[in-house]
This record gives structure tokens, sequence and C-alpha cells, in this order.
């Protein structure tokens, strides 16, 4: 339901029929029509001037072929074929971008619920810590500084959870509208988990025919073919061409049965057409043609490149990413305990406010890094399959991403 593939799908249906005109005009015409005129005819035209009103009926056929000698319509077809499969594979891109889009909104609104989570678990601690220090107060164990700090703490945790809300909120707001929906569709979303994200598995040196995959790059190349069968298509127009064309049909006045066969005419009209003086016309549409060629050709390349780079500095970020996770999970499970351990000091009065304090803001901290670095590792591997083309299945005895090397292709594979 997302307007944009109706847009691309309009697109490709418009390149088919460009396909279909130029095919058509490959082949012959065959015209019919039929006429009864009325008309006073003066009598110095025998035999059917007559000084009276009369009128005069025909039909006709009419029969027009321009023979393609030297493939320049076959050529113009092959081109427009080639841009209607560059136009279906570039709906194929979009797809392949929406999908991704698609899952990478639905990472983001749950990573927003994991820190609308958090958030309400540090409100909690929070409010903890709070009822705690007010009795040590009440007790005389703890200052009115001390409980003045968390009440700051509180009511800046209370802040942070209307915002993890907020972004809740738009999170929904981003999905239903990739979706095609309106802003009521957000509400029917259900909170989503972050899944657990599969090792992928990637040859160390990348082949090119991994990256043949890409529909960006499979419309480039359909695009250079076209430009080159364009140029085929300026090049004969240099060529003499040979057409023929001819008229059947029957006429008679009013007076006279039209189907009678005295009535019959008929023309044949062969004829041969050769360029001869053009004021550069020709040679400046061969010229924008090899132009385009090149245009392609360069696009190609840069698309190429591009699908290149953007592979390498996405394996990289998402193994970088698994490092992160890793660690982040240790440095959780790490302030983890250190809070429970100086909770747990201070209920008992042996260790102090600020102390506790410290160790809890050092979790929040850890907690939040973990969930945004889950987040970003969940967009990296989405990215990373949307650059390989969707759908990528490794072979079974193909490496995984830990284990990969960082050795680049070698420049005759790069070439290839």
């Amino acid at each position: 339901d997302n307007p944009d593939m109706s847009l691309v799908d309009a697109r490709v249906r418009a390149a088919l029929a460009a396909a279909g005109a130029a095919d058509a005009a490959r082949k012959p015409t065959l015209n019919g029509g039929a006429s009864a005129a009325g008309a006073r005819v003066p009598p110095l035209l025998p035999p059917l001037a007559s000084g009276h009103f009369g009128v005069i009926r025909y039909g006709y056929l009419s029969f027009k072929w321009d023979i393609d000698l030297w493939g320049g319509k076959r050529a113009a077809w092959q081109a427009a074929v080639g841009n209607a499969r560059a136009a279906e594979v570039d709906a194929q891109a979009a797809r392949l971008k929406l999908s991704a889009d698609v899952v990478q909104a639905y990472f983001g609104l749950a990573g927003a619920y994991a820190q609308r989570d958090l958030a309400h678990e540090e409100l909690q601690r929070a409010e903890d810590f709070l009822k705690l220090t007010n009795k040590r107060v009440t007790n005389g164990i703890d200052s009115k500084f001390s409980l003045a700090r968390i009440q700051a703490e509180a009511a800046s945790d209370r802040a942070h959870l209307e915002a993890a809300d907020n972004a809740v909120h738009t999170s929904g707001l981003v999905l239903a509208a990739l979706l095609g929906k309106g802003p009521d569709r957000a509400l029917g979303i259900q909170p989503p988990a972050l899944p657990a994200i599969p090792a992928l598995a990637l040859p160390s040196d990348l082949p090119a025919d991994l990256l043949g995959r890409r529909p960006d790059v499979v419309a480039a190349r359909w695009r250079v073919e076209a430009a080159g069968k364009d140029i085929k298509v300026a090049k004969t127009k240099f060529l003499p061409n040979i057409s023929i064309s001819s008229l059947v049909g029957l006429i008679a006045p009013s007076s006279m049965s039209l189907f009678s066969l005295q009535n019959r005419f008929y023309t044949v009209q062969p004829a041969l057409s050769l360029p001869i003086f053009e004021g550069g016309a020709l040679r400046a549409n061969l010229a924008g043609k090899d132009a385009a060629r090149d245009i392609a050709v360069a696009q190609y390349n840069q698309t190429l490149v591009h699908a290149i780079n953007q592979v390498a500095t996405q394996v990289d970020d998402l193994r970088s990413l698994d490092a992160q996770v890793t660690d982040a999970e240790s440095a959780r499970s790490s302030a983890e305990d250190a809070y429970k351990l100086a909770m747990q000091r201070y209920r008992a009065g042996v260790g102090n406010f600020l102390e506790a304090l410290s160790v809890r803001q050092e979790l929040i901290a850890a907690e939040q890094q973990l969930a945004s670095v889950q987040t970003q590792r969940s967009n990296a591997w989405a990215s990373l399959n949307e650059s390989l083309g969707g759908g990528f299945e490794p072979a079974k005895d193909a490496p995984t991403l830990a284990t990969m090397t960082s050795t680049p292709p070698s420049a005759d594979k790069a070439r290839q």
C-alpha cells in the first residue's frame, strides 16, 4: 500500500508500453477506409460530369512497410526492451529498499520500546531510592541534601520516561507511513522485541556475481546495453532505406454499383531514400548517443564501486557492533552487580549516598548503551542484507562474519 510502489509500477507499465510501440514500428501497417462524398461536378470533367449534384462513394486499403535493411528498428526495439527491463529492476530495487526500511523501522520501534522499558525501570529505582533516603533523613542518618539530589534524579527520570513514550509513538508513525497507512495504524502495532540476529556468512573475497544480485547494478547494466543499441539506431540513419506502399480500392458514383470490378483502382509505390545533406544533424545525434552510452557506463561503474564500498563498510560496521554488544553486555552485568552491592551497603549504613547514586548512574548508562548498540546492530544487519540484494543465502561451508578476514579482493577479481 506504499505510494512509492504505485509510482514505480506505473513507470514499469510506461516502459513496457514504449517497448511495445518500438516493436510495432518494425512491422508493416494496413489501413482501410470508406466514404461517400456529395458534390456538383462541372460539365468540363466527363464522364462523371453532368452539371448536377451527385454522390461519389469509395473504399480503400492502404499498405506501407519501411523495410528494416540495417536493423535500426530492431535495435530501437531492443533498446526499448532494455529500458523496460531496467524499469522492472528499478521496481524491484524500490521494493527491496522499502522492505529494508520497514525492517529497520520495526527494529527502531523495538529499540524505542526497550528504551521506554529501561526508563520505566530507572524511574522505579529512583522512587525506591527516594523512599529509602526519605526514611534515612527522617531517622537522622542522611541529610536533606541527599534527599534533594534523589528527588532531582526522580524528576529527571520522569522526564526521560515522557521522552521515551514520545519516541515510541514517533517510531510507530514512521512504520505506519511506510505501510502506506494513517496514524491510527500505529495504534495496532504490538510492542515488538529485537529478534536474535543470525550470523551472516560471507566469503572472505567478495565475488562479482554476489554484487550482481543487487537490483541497482542489474538496472545499470541494462541501461548500458540499451544505450549501445541506441548508437546502432543512430548509425543506420546515415544509410539508405527502402519502403513499399500500395493502395487499392473501389470508387463509383451513386448511379453505379460500388462493387463492380471496373471501378477498382490501385497503386504500388516502392521508394528509396538516402540522406544527402542534414546540416550535421545526424552526426550530432550520433555524438549524443555516444555520450549517453559513456554516461551509462560511468554510472554503472559508479554504482558498482558504491556497492563494493557499501558492503565492505557495512561488513566492518556489523563486525564492530557484534564486539560492541558483547562488551556492552559485560559492562551492564558488571554495573548491575555493583549497583546491587552498593544498595546493600547503603541500606546497611556501610556505604554512603553519593557512592550508591554514582553506581546507579553507571548502571543507567550501561543499560542504555546496550539497548542502543543492539538496535544499531539489528539495523546494520538489515542494511547489509539489503546491500547484498536481499534474500542472500550463503553456502553451507561459508565462514561466518566473525571469522572473515579483512583482505580485499585482488585487482583481477575487482576488474572482473
